[in-house]
C-alpha cells in the first residue's frame, strides 16, 4: 500500500470513528462509542504508517 493510500484510509477511519463516537454519545450506546474510539485509533495508526513511509522514501531518495 502506498503512503497516500494509508493516509487516505487513515483519515477516513478517523472521521468515521469520531462520527460513531458522537452517535454513541447521543444515543447513549457505549458499545458504539468504544467501536468509534477503536476505529479512530486505527485511522491515526494508518496515517502514522503513511507518514513513516514518506519519511523512509525521502531518506532513500536522498541516497
Amino acid at each position: 500500500m502506498s503512503s497516500t493510500t494509508d493516509k487516505i484510509k487513515g483519515a477516513a477511519n478517523e472521521a468515521l470513528g469520531k462520527a460513531k463516537q458522537g452517535l454513541g454519545d447521543v444515543t447513549g450506546n457505549d458499545k458504539m462509542k468504544a467501536e468509534g474510539a477503536a476505529q479512530e485509533l486505527k485511522g491515526k495508526t494508518q496515517s502514522t504508517v503513511g507518514d513513516a513511509k514518506d519519511t523512509v522514501k525521502s531518506a532513500t531518495d536522498k541516497l
